[in-house]
């Protein structure tokens, strides 16, 4: 089964746990504190892998996380890192998150990050101090990033065939390619994109994606049309197939309503090259329609006969031909663009807002903070106190109406101010 829609949840590792520890060896008095920091945890990957075309690994599979981090030890031993996460993704994959773009990954081997993993927590020696020289607090890891992601799939290939039910299409990638599409004398019979790989010599060929066949109305989905269009989107080339074995009008009629169906799904498809074949040139009948469409589309129209043959090497050529000129266009286009900077990170503000009798604390960095610190011990409290008062919150808190007594609330955490 052809699947080109998933969605899945990606988590990055938890850091791993510092740890409140003090030297004792013998003759070593006031060892002091040498607890060591927790790893960090593993960062989740997407990346795209030619050998894949589908999405059908994420069909049963839906959830990926990322090796949490090792937590620390006495003896300033430190916790080991989570292992990366990779996920293969066909080439041409659109990452969305709540319906924004985040990645289009129509390059091989193109790796984004989706979900970091988690900083380690801090061992007690980092609390040292002149006044407080054996701290008995360590930080907890930090949680991995958490997301929903929506996958897209847009195939990559150089060239596509498109054309009405039963015009030939898959006959024609088979004949060219070592593609086996299912071929048969009724309509519809190809349900789903069909790639191949058309040898032009060696070391030189191109991608060529069979569409399923389109009728009228296919771009407003008819026949699964929506579906099947975007995977030409990407192609530098169509060839539009028209069945040879069709009345001259037919034919005629076939022609202009492919026309009108790209247009409809997007006019940039009429902007590629399109190279016109009329198919089954074998069948007697089938020169009167080329003759005809001829007359109605101009002379270069080709004649083919993938059974026999015929026409079908000067076909693939000229495809070849139109496609280098596409790739050559496409790379000075690739090398005129101009980085734009990344995105200042955004800032450690603090939020404060009502939630029933509590208030809540939003913001990236008073989060986190609270979630790595171990509120189960008064030494634990003390701290996150005290970073409230550092970034402000507490100031902003009081502003907000919150009095000494009251419950704060910042992520999963609970204290009272």
């Amino acid at each position: 089964m052809f699947i080109d829609q998933a969605q899945i949840t990606v988590r990055g590792g938890k850091g791993g746990n510092g740890v409140a520890s003090f030297r004792r060896e013998k003759y070593v008095p006031r060892g002091g504190p040498d607890g060591g920091d927790g790893g960090r945890g593993g960062t989740v990957f997407l990346q795209a892998d030619p050998q894949r075309t589908t999405l059908n690994e994420f069909r049963h599979r839906k959830r990926f996380a990322a090796q949490a981090g090792g937590s620390g030890a006495g003896q300033n031993c430190h916790g080991k890192a989570g292992d990366d996460l990779v996920i293969a993704v066909p080439c041409g994959t659109l990452v969305y998150e709540q319906g924004k773009l985040l990645a289009d990954l129509d390059a091989s081997c193109e790796r984004i990050c989706v979900a970091r993993g988690g900083r380690g927590g801090l061992g007690n020696q980092h609390f040292a101090t002149a006044i407080k020289q054996a701290p008995r607090f360590a930080q907890r890891g930090e949680p991995g990033e958490e997301r929903v992601l929506d996958l897209q799939l847009k195939l990559l290939a150089d060239a596509g065939i498109v054309g009405a039910p039963n015009a030939g299409k898959s006959t024609l990638l088979a004949a060219v390619s070592a593609a086996r599409p299912k071929i048969a004398d009724y309509p519809f019979t190809t349900l789903e994109p069909q790639l191949g790989v058309v040898p032009v010599d060696i070391d030189v060929n191109f991608v060529l994606v069979d569409v399923p066949g389109l009728i009228e109305g296919a771009s407003k989905g008819a026949g699964l049309g929506d579906r099947f269009l975007k995977h030409i989107e990407r192609t530098r080339v169509l060839i539009h197939l028209i069945d040879g074995a069709a009345e001259p009008d037919d034919a005629i009629k076939q022609l202009r309503m492919i026309e009108d169906e790209l247009r409809a799904w997007d006019p940039k498809l009429l902007e590629l090259r399109r190279i016109v074949a009329v198919s089954k040139q074998d069948l007697p009948s089938a020169h009167t329609t080329l003759a005809a469409v001829r007359r109605a589309a101009g002379p270069d129209i080709h004649g083919i006969s993938a059974a026999t043959g015929a026409g079908v090497r000067e076909l693939m050529g000229d495809v070849y031909n139109a496609v280098q000129v596409a790739r050559s266009q496409a790379a000075q286009q690739q090398a005129e663009v101009v980085l734009q900077p990344l995105p200042k990170p955004a800032d450690a503000s603090v939020l404060v807002h009502k939630e029933g009798r509590a208030f809540r604390l939003s913001g990236r960095t008073i989060e986190r903070v609270a979630a790595m610190t171990d509120l189960d011990t008064d030494e634990g409290q003390v701290y996150l106190q005290k970073a409230l008062t550092r970034s402000g919150a507490r100031r902003k808190l009081e502003r907000a109406g919150a009095k000494p007594g009251d419950r704060i609330r910042i992520g999963e955490a609970e204290i009272v101010l």
